[in-house]
């Protein structure tokens, strides 16, 4: 990922925080975020119904993301989702223009104290219908269809002239329309405010279209190239009103991909494991000669020292967002608080005395555990050394303002399965084994050992061999449980990765996304818990479809104080909440 690219990665997230911050504002709904570029409520995604609202909020304007944000927070509001399910038509065509129209309608009922969102609405729909012709979508019979009914229907229920730019383009197939479209349109005006008569209209004009669609193909006898063409066209409009759940791919900045396990879903969320047998917790020092251990702590100095980090400053930044005031004891001879009944006798003998009281006394401090737990699959090995350096400035400067760490990694006994595997193999392949292949969890640093003690352990990150594949589900959980041992009162776990679970045993006796789903599954019931916070820290990859607060950096640039800087405000909540 290049500097550009991080840039843009930065700029994306920090414009999903405040449209999210928006729609919650609008909607009243806590639980709305972006993940993934996609909008979620809670555990649930959102699709966005319409093509003028699907935008790439890496490369779009501001104004622009912040005119779909107000668009789905009207849907939200006005909307009965379940309602229109149920009513909505089952053609593809039909069902193309009946989710437009629905999106149009509750875009005509912002609030009268609210011009801006109008206003916002209106450039964004502008906007679109200029790019729409310009990308020669209108260029075929269904295009050119379906772009004139959007702007008639948005023209009449908005009570405004259709753009200017492509009036005349489109006067021939408007013409041809108002006969057949002419009730409908007056109906959806004037029933915009009640979603059930309206979809009467609605409906009437998506089975106008609809058998339009499908007469003008049969009556043309289109030929290979003009039917490719014409699909061509009913595709591009579908993608952009979300029918097939295409995911948006950005430039610059990748997405980690996930999708839905069947395996997952037909075993009702339970998580398998074939055996246990093979599985084990070590010291990571342990699988390390103590002469390989030196060297590369050695090595490790050398690299932080060219890098120039400053773990003062990181330490002060980061006692801005973790130091709580805590009780300190008492401060005597104040001048007001709880009175002292020691020193009553010197108001007697001295009855201009004033310092005659006692009161709570604070100092800043830290009742915090933050756990680093490293994702050791084989792509990470290429960035161990950068991501040794970054956690191990990070643990100094915890430690420094009097935060307990903890440094954990996680892979798998084996490639491929292992033993766990060949186990299976023998047995005759039972159908849906879970989880194959045996776990090796790895402590780096214990929270009760401090850094300077641990140091030489950390150096073990350096080892290519310890890289192998990655179940992060598990290692989620299990890094939670050695969390919630502890006595502090804030717990942190910070994930870093570079990709998604990767077992290939698993994923081929399961199917691709069992181990995404299980992971999913982990960090849905923590954060619902509510016990430990669970942070994503992706290198080169944006992990917002794991974890709903997270950050992408990029370690094959230096390690500047912006990118500490943004791992403290992630750290201190301001990603992606």
């Amino acid at each position: 990922m290049s500097a550009s690219a991080q840039q843009q990665a930065r700029r994306q997230q920090r414009i999903e925080a405040l449209c999210a911050a928006s729609l919650r504002a609008l909607t009243g709904r806590r639980d709305l975020h972006y993940r993934g570029r996609r909008l979620y409520q809670g555990e649930a995604r959102l699709p966005t119904h319409a093509p003028h609202l699907r935008l790439d909020t890496g490369q779009a304007a501001f104004a622009d993301c912040r005119a779909a944000a107000d668009g789905m927070a009207l849907r939200l509001l006005h909307s009965d989702a379940r309602w229109h399910r149920e009513h909505c038509p089952e053609g593809a065509v039909e069902r193309l223009v009946f989710e437009l129209l629905e999106q149009l309608r509750v875009e005509t009922l912002a609030p009268a104290d609210m011009p801006g969102m109008a206003a916002n609405l209106r450039r964004r729909f502008d906007a679109w219908s200029r790019d729409f012709c310009r990308s020669g979508l209108t260029e075929g019979s269904l295009g050119l269809l379906l772009y004139t009914v959007a702007q008639m229907c948005w023209s009449r229920l908005h009570a405004r002239p259709v753009l200017e730019e492509t009036e005349d383009y489109i006067e021939g197939t408007r013409a041809s329309l108002v006969g057949d479209l002419g009730t409908p349109l007056a109906g959806i005006r004037r029933h915009r405010r009640d979603q059930a008569a309206y979809a009467e209209h609605a409906l009437a004009i998506a089975r106008v279209v609809g058998e339009r669609v499908r007469a003008e193909r049969a009556e043309a006898g289109q030929g290979e190239e003009d039917g490719e063409i014409e699909e061509t066209v009913e595709e591009g409009f579908a993608l952009l009103l979300d029918f097939d759940e295409a995911d948006q791919e950005g430039e610059g900045l990748a997405t980690a991909k996930s999708g839905r396990s069947k395996a997952f879903e037909d075993a009702e969320l339970a998580y398998r494991v074939y055996t246990t047998r093979y599985d084990r917790e070590v010291s990571a020092a342990s699988l390390v000669r103590r002469a390989l251990l030196h060297e590369n702590r050695e090595r490790l100095d050398r690299a932080i020292a060219e890098q120039g980090i400053n773990v003062p400053r990181l330490a002060r930044r980061l006692g801005q967002v973790l130091w709580r005031p805590r009780p300190d004891g008492w401060a005597f001879g104040e001048e007001e608080g709880h009175i002292d009944g020691r020193r009553l006798a010197q108001l007697v003998s001295s009855p201009t005395e004033r310092r005659l009281f006692y009161r709570d006394q604070y100092r800043l401090g830290t009742d915090c555990i933050v756990s680093f737990l490293i994702d050791c699959s084989g792509s990470m090995k290429h960035h161990s050394e950068p991501v040794a350096m970054m956690v191990d400035s990070l643990i100094r400067a915890l430690e420094m303002i009097g935060a307990r760490t903890e440094l954990l990694g996680f892979t798998t006994g084996a490639w491929n399965g292992g033993r766990a595997y060949q186990e299976w193999m023998s047995r005759g392949r039972p159908r849906h084994p879970g989880r194959l292949n045996g776990l090796c969890h790895m402590v780096f640093k214990d929270a009760d050992r401090s850094w300077r003690r641990a140091r030489r352990d950390v150096g073990a990150l350096l080892k290519p061999d310890l890289f192998r594949e990655g179940i992060d589900g598990e290692a989620v959980d299990w890094a939670c449980e050695r969390l919630l041992a502890r006595t502090e009162t804030r717990r942190i776990l910070i994930v870093i990765s570079d990709g998604c679970p990767a077992d290939s045993a698993t994923n081929l006796a399961n199917d691709a996304y069992y181990l995404d789903n299980h992971l999913k599954e982990v960090v849905a019931r923590r954060t619902r818990e509510g016990q430990v916070e669970i942070l994503g820290l992706g290198v080169g990859l944006d992990l917002s479809p794991f974890y709903r607060r997270c950050l992408a950096t990029d370690m094959s640039q230096a390690l500047d104080t912006h990118l500490f800087d943004e791992i403290v405000e992630l750290i201190g909540g301001r990603h992606r909440r």
